[in-house]
């Protein structure tokens, strides 16, 4: 079965990351990407890579399964070529700063006057509007104006950048949800919309627990490693084999008498939730020489039928967890060169129309002639005039 979005076109105008990623999720739920790239573009400079085997590896996973065409949209020509492919569109994307579409004549207005039912998402660091409007974003300026910086870390160390890029990721997720939603509202209304997401908006938005708490109790959340603010013991703690993670106790009297510690179970600084999250910092050093005593898998043996336990995998362990594997989370696509590469899979398991994943990111501009002749129609003479004025290209390398 196709995936769910078959049939839906994307004009894909998007770059670096939280674009591309958004623009990702809805490639692999089925959806026909064009994706839009200089002329010119090579593969070494599409992204910071690295490079494996002459192809960016970056590119490669972000961009998967959509076809490329190198188009100049400086060019009039390039424009309306633009232009043209957003009228058989059902979808136009861009994450360049505010005002650069419509410098070039590709805003919502321009598109949407040749084609009302289009939906078109903007995606930007702080939105179209505001005193940050004309701003440039990347991932670590809105996890730093977001306050997520400020709660990761330990206490004694400086804030620390979450460790993938969720203000690029996050913001690109919110945008595919939005443009979900304008497809499922055109089919009732007919009509296309626009849509507006800020990186920083996301950030604002997932940090729903520190912000209700602080304007709750007017207590400025910190840094407390990788406890839970709330919930104690619910933090990392080190093994003889690495860590592992442990997610609240329900019956204390059990945990103690499980890790060798019964002396704690009628401590009066212990007896709750609330009074371990107050006095931690009695209970950490404690908590922490008890697990060294073992290994992790020693003690998901003796906690993992009562409580929540689970080793702290590096990368390399995750691709080796046989939950991760028998859910297909990783796998195997080819690139355009012939060599494959592991990739992460879509989460999105669907039962009658699931996702399914053939390729990597195409080469650069290596659906061009494609585009042209078999989307606008048009003949291999008009084709040939465009690549050599320099309005549309492709390249090997």
């Amino acid at each position: 079965m196709p995936g769910p979005l078959e049939g839906i076109k994307i004009l894909d105008f998007t770059w670096a990351l939280a674009g591309p990623f958004g623009v990702m999720q809805l490639c692999d739920l089925g959806a026909t990407v064009w994706k839009v790239e200089v002329v010119g573009q090579t593969e070494d400079r599409r992204a910071n890579g690295p490079m494996v085997d002459g192809i960016n590896t970056y590119t490669f996973s972000i961009n998967r399964g959509k076809d490329s065409i190198e188009l100049d949209l400086k060019h009039p020509e390039g424009k309306e070529i633009a232009l043209a492919l957003a009228e058989k569109a059902d979808v136009a994307i861009e994450n360049f700063s505010a005002g650069t579409m419509k410098k070039l004549g590709l805003d919502y207005e321009a598109v949407s006057a040749r084609n009302p039912r289009i939906v078109y998402a903007s995606l930007s660091g702080f939105g179209q509007t505001g005193p940050y409007a004309n701003r440039g974003a990347v991932d670590v300026i809105v996890q730093g104006l977001g306050g997520v910086m400020s709660i990761t870390g330990y206490p004694d160390g400086p804030p620390a950048r979450v460790g993938y890029s969720i203000g690029d990721m996050a913001g690109g997720l919110f945008m595919a949800q939005g443009v979900l939603a304008a497809l499922v509202e055109r089919g009732t209304s007919g009509k296309g919309q626009y849509i507006d997401v800020a990186m920083l908006d996301a950030q604002v938005n997932l940090a729903e627990n520190a912000v209700i708490r602080h304007f709750a109790t007017g207590e400025v959340p910190g840094r407390i490693g990788s406890r839970h603010p709330l919930n104690t013991p619910f933090q990392a703690f080190p093994t003889k084999d690495g860590y592992i993670v442990l997610a609240g106790v329900r019956d204390w009297a059990l945990f103690c008498a499980l890790i060798g510690h019964d002396e704690l179970i009628d401590d009066p600084r212990f007896g709750t939730t609330r009074d371990r999250t107050k006095n931690h910092a009695h209970l950490e050093p404690v908590l922490n020489e008890a697990f060294a005593q073992k290994t992790r898998a020693e003690w998901e043996g003796i906690l993992g039928d009562r409580f929540l336990i689970a080793p702290l995998n590096t990368i390399e362990d995750m691709g080796k967890d046989p939950q991760v594997n028998h859910r297909e989370m990783l796998i195997d696509l080819p690139s355009w060169k012939g060599r494959s590469f592991r990739v992460v899979n879509s989460p999105v398991k669907l039962s009658r129309t699931p996702v399914k994943l053939t390729h990597g990111a195409d080469r650069p501009g290596g659906h061009t002639r494609d585009i042209l002749r078999d989307v606008l129609g048009k003949d291999e003479a008009d084709i040939e005039r465009l690549y050599a004025e320099g309005v549309v290209g492709e390249g090997w390398e």
